[in-house]
C-alpha cells in the first residue's frame, strides 16, 4: 500500500506515518484492538434464538447494526497495514453472538489480516453468549489463541504465553455463559494461578509482561452488571508478582487506569470498538499503537492512538503518551 498517497488524501503527514511504521534492533512495535463485532447477523435462524441469545439478536436489531459497520472495520485494517506493527492483540468480541457462523466469518477475517504468529486474540463475553460445543467455536482461532509451546486444549487454553522479542504476551479468558441482562466475566482459581506462575517465569527473564483480557481488571470502569467478578484476585496477583501494561476491551470507551505493583506502577488500558461509528460521545473506533524500548532505568512505552475520521473515512492520529516505567531490570 502506498503510504504517500494514502497520508496525502487524509491530511497527514506522510513522514509521521513512515515514523510509525519504522522498526529497530531496540524497540518492538504492537498494536491493541478490541471489540470488533465483525457478524452482520444475516440470516440468522430462529431456532439459533431459543436462549439468551435472542436479547442480543433484539439488542442488535435496535441499535448494534447501525454503530458496528464493515466499513469503519476495513478503515482500521488499511491503517493497520500502513502502520505495520511487529504484532497485534485483539482482545476479545469477534463475535455478536457467539454463533458457531460467526466463528467461522471471524476465522475467515482474521486469515486475511495476516500469519497467526503475529497475532494474539483473547475471546470475550459475546464469544460465550451461552455453552456451545468447542470444535464449533473456539477450534476455528486455535491458531490464534494458542500459547507458543504449549500443545494447548480446550482445558489448559489459558493463560496462553506468547513471546515475541522482549515482550511477553499473556492471554486471560474472562469470557464465561451468564444469566440474561449480565455480561460479566470470571477468570477462576485454576487460571489465576497459573496466571501467577507464568508472571513470575516472565519477571525472572526480565520480559515486557502485557496482560490481554477482555473484562477490565479495575473496579470502577464498569458496573457490577458488565464487571470482571474475581477482579480483586486477578488485582492481587498483579501487586503481588508485577506486569508492565495490561491491555482490555469490553467498555466501548478509551480508558486509562493504573494498578501498583511490586514492580512497578503499571498502566491499564481500554480502547473503544474497532467498528464503531460512534453514535455515543466517545465511542467511535479507535486502536492503539504501543511501542516499547529498554531505558537504564526502566522500560518505556509509547502510545499512539489512532482514531477514526467519518469525513476522511480513515484512521488519524489521535494523541501520544510517553509512559517511563521505573523497574530494576539490570
Amino acid at each position: 500500500m502506498n503510504i504517500t498517497k494514502s497520508a496525502a488524501a487524509s491530511g497527514e503527514d506522510a513522514s509521521h506515518l513512515q515514523a510509525i511504521a519504522g522498526h529497530d534492533a531496540d524497540s518492538y512495535l504492537f498494536a491493541h484492538i478490541s471489540d470488533p463485532h465483525l457478524s452482520t447477523l444475516e440470516g440468522v435462524r430462529r431456532r439459533d434464538l431459543l436462549n439468551k441469545r435472542l436479547l442480543g439478536y433484539l439488542s442488535w436489531r435496535s441499535h448494534r447494526r447501525e454503530e458496528h459497520r464493515a466499513d469503519v472495520l476495513a478503515a482500521l485494517v488499511r491503517d493497520l497495514q500502513q502502520c505495520r506493527p511487529e504484532h497485534t492483540v485483539i482482545t476479545g468480541d469477534l463475535t455478536h453472538l457467539g454463533l458457531p457462523a460467526e466463528f467461522r466469518e471471524a476465522a475467515r477475517w482474521l486469515s486475511t489480516l495476516g500469519p497467526p504468529e503475529q497475532f494474539t486474540v483473547i475471546p470475550g463475553n459475546h464469544e460465550s453468549y451461552v455453552s456451545s460445543p468447542w470444535e464449533e467455536t473456539y477450534a476455528h482461532w486455535l491458531p490464534y489463541l494458542a500459547a507458543d509451546t504449549v500443545a494447548a486444549t480446550r482445558a489448559d487454553l489459558f493463560p496462553s504465553l506468547r513471546i515475541r522479542d522482549h515482550i511477553a504476551f499473556i492471554g486471560l479468558s474472562s469470557a464465561r455463559p451468564t444469566a440474561p441482562l449480565l455480561a460479566t466475566g470470571s477468570l477462576g482459581k485454576a487460571q489465576l494461578q497459573a496466571l501467577g506462575r507464568i508472571l513470575a517465569e516472565t519477571g525472572e527473564q526480565q520480559l515486557f509482561r502485557v496482560l490481554l483480557i477482555h473484562h477490565p481488571p479495575l473496579a470502577d470502569t464498569l458496573g457490577w452488571r458488565k464487571r470482571l467478578t474475581d477482579g480483586r484476585a486477578l488485582r492481587s496477583r498483579l501487586e503481588q508478582h508485577g506486569v508492565e501494561l495490561v491491555l482490555h476491551g469490553h467498555a466501548h470507551r478509551a480508558t486509562l487506569g493504573w494498578i501498583d505493583t511490586v514492580a512497578a506502577r503499571a498502566p491499564v488500558i481500554g480502547v473503544p470498538s474497532a467498528s464503531a461509528i460512534g453514535h455515543k460521545p466517545g465511542r467511535r473506533a479507535r486502536y492503539n499503537l504501543c511501542r516499547v524500548s529498554r531505558r537504564a532505568a526502566g522500560w518505556m512505552l509509547r502510545i499512539e492512538a489512532r482514531a477514526y475520521a467519518p469525513e476522511l473515512d480513515r484512521f488519524v492520529a489521535a494523541g501520544r503518551v510517553p509512559v517511563l516505567l521505573q523497574e530494576d531490570i539490570a
